[in-house]
């Protein structure tokens, strides 16, 4: 990798990201030339390493493809492509396979069979898990494979600001050094976007700070297609506390026989759905929606205090060890729940390969729309989707480039705002919170157009004024991720719109039944 003096650097392949997705193509990639990956934060700030559940995968004799297939496709709601559905979940045994040859040890049986869970939506144990710590099990292996070889190298405190091409080509990407407070630009023969979700776009989340729609923003200012944005999925149950920040309470808790109930004690979900406790998790955040809206309370509490607390010390130490920092024993009593912003469905319009609309351009994970999930993902196909169309398009990227020359590009270089305010901070403090709480209080679980046109006619001011602000003050990290947030706020908001239907995870009110059209909802940014 070379960086001339005027702070353009080469490099073979670029990948922004290093979760689940952009390792698992960099390890691939490496084989045809030098990957630089960027991670924004640490390498283990990110959604990966905060996935509690598992890994979905068809592995026992009672389990089939067709089955995992069937059950992504009732999850989806008619949204998904089962062609795309049914090339991942016949790949994951191999993926998984993969993670145990470089040393992940999933949780067995006494008898040395693994001991799969099952999970909301799913109609077998199909479940891997370590514990319900699995997202940072995965990362930690994928980062020692990728370490072992001396053509990947990882970047982190570094943040992409802006892609650069023309012509339908993407050429190259703006940086800004964090620890440098250096701003560089880097061209690749190919860049692949691996940036993860954006939950931080709504109040209550459990995803980390770093979840801000970098790379769906990003492609949209470039032109990519992007699509179905409206399906952000509420995970029905993160930790209900004043001083608790992105507490997943994992669904796996729910696998294993928990039960919701309302503060009264009442088991209330078997009056929403036949499958009860075990329903899709869309089913299930509308039913605390509505229990909580009914009675007037905060939360709902979630209930399996009525196991043995050894077996759930051990099946569950990171809830254990969450909720008694909190001052809660799960062993003996229930844990307060609240439905919050989870996972992003929809993204840049991408194949199984990773490829996008322009040219150079690749998006994978949680970024990308590939149609596996549709309009509501199945319980832990994410982690599932990162392993294997990582693996896709880091193979397919490198086959594609490996005998093309990476000739020089020049990028211009980028010109920003000379002034420095002395509060910048609080503007961007109440910006960032502003379009949070329009989020979650008019784009939630439950929507209606009036809620939608206030939130789309608040939150263009708000774009107007960071779009001034971005260009007038020097650039910050916080200033990049803002005018990312406020993008996708409002990419969610056109999508959520233009669907005239209630669908998966998209429910309105004034829309409450479903459409026999069935759509994508496009969007796309024209020069």
């Amino acid at each position: 990798m070379e960086r001339d003096q005027s702070m353009n650097e080469k490099v073979d392949f670029l990948i922004i990201g290093a979760g689940v997705a952009g390792l698992s193509a960099a390890i691939r990639l490496q084989n045809y030339g030098h990957v630089l990956m960027l991670a924004k934060n640490t390498v283990t700030d990110c959604n990966t390493d905060k996935a509690a559940g598992g890994v979905s995968c068809v592995w026992s004799d009672n389990d089939s493809f067709d089955k995992h297939v069937e059950d992504t496709l009732i999850a989806g709601d008619g949204l998904c492509n089962e062609e795309v559905v049914r090339s991942i979940v016949k790949e994951g045994p191999e993926r998984i396979k993969d993670l145990i040859d470089w040393g992940i040890e999933f949780d067995k049986l006494p008898d040395g069979r693994y001991n799969l869970a099952k999970e909301g939506g799913h109609s077998k144990r199909r479940i891997f898990h370590v514990k319900d710590l699995t997202g940072h099990a995965v990362l930690e292996v994928l980062l020692s494979k990728a370490r072992e070889f001396s053509n990947i190298i990882i970047r982190e405190w570094n943040i992409a600001i802006n892609l650069y091409g023309k012509d339908n080509k993407c050429l190259g990407v703006y940086v800004l050094d964090r620890k440098k407070n250096e701003i560089y630009t880097i061209y690749a023969k190919a860049i692949i976007l691996a940036t993860g979700g954006a939950g931080k776009t709504y109040l209550y989340t459990s995803n980390p700070d770093a979840a801000s729609g970098d790379g769906i923003a990003m492609a949209y200012r470039m032109g990519a297609k992007i699509a179905n944005m409206e399906f952000m999925q509420f995970h029905p149950t993160c930790l209900y506390h004043p001083y608790a920040k992105n507490a997943l309470i994992s669904e796996s808790l729910r696998g294993e026989g928990g039960v919701l109930i309302d503060k009264r004690g009442r088991k209330f979900m078997m009056d929403y759905h036949e499958l009860g406790d075990l329903a899709p998790r869309d089913i299930v955040s509308r039913a605390i929606d509505d229990v909580m809206k009914k009675t007037g309370d905060d939360n709902v509490l979630l209930d399996i205090s009525f196991k043995d607390p050894a077996f759930l010390k051990k099946r569950f130490p990171g809830i254990n060890n969450t909720c008694l920092k909190y001052g809660i024993d799960f062993t003996k009593e229930p844990i307060p729940v609240v439905p919050a912003a989870h996972y992003l469905c929809g993204g840049i319009v991408a194949d199984i390969h990773g490829r996008t609309n322009i040219k150079d351009l690749y998006a994978i994970g949680e970024c990308s729309c590939t149609g596996l999930h549709g309009a509501n993902r199945l319980a832990s196909n994410s982690l599932l989707e990162g392993l294997v169309c990582g693996t896709k398009c880091g193979i397919y990227v490198g086959e594609k480039y490996k005998n093309k020359e990476n000739h020089a590009v020049k990028i211009p270089d980028w010109h920003e705002g000379c002034a420095v305010d002395p509060t910048e901070a609080v503007v961007i403090n109440q910006n960032w919170d502003e379009i949070r709480r329009v989020m979650q209080n008019y784009v939630g679980i439950v929507r209606t157009d009036k809620r939608l046109k206030r939130a789309w006619h608040r939150l263009n001011l708000i774009d107007d004024e960071i779009e001034q602000y971005y260009w007038d003050f020097r650039i910050t990290s916080d200033l990049i991720e803002l005018r990312n947030l406020c993008m996708v706020a409002r990419l969610m908001l056109k999508c959520a719109r233009a669907r005239r239907e209630s669908r998966g995870i998209h429910f309105n009110l004034d829309c409450p039944n479903k459409s026999d059209l069935i759509r994508d909802t496009v969007v796309q940014y024209y020069w």
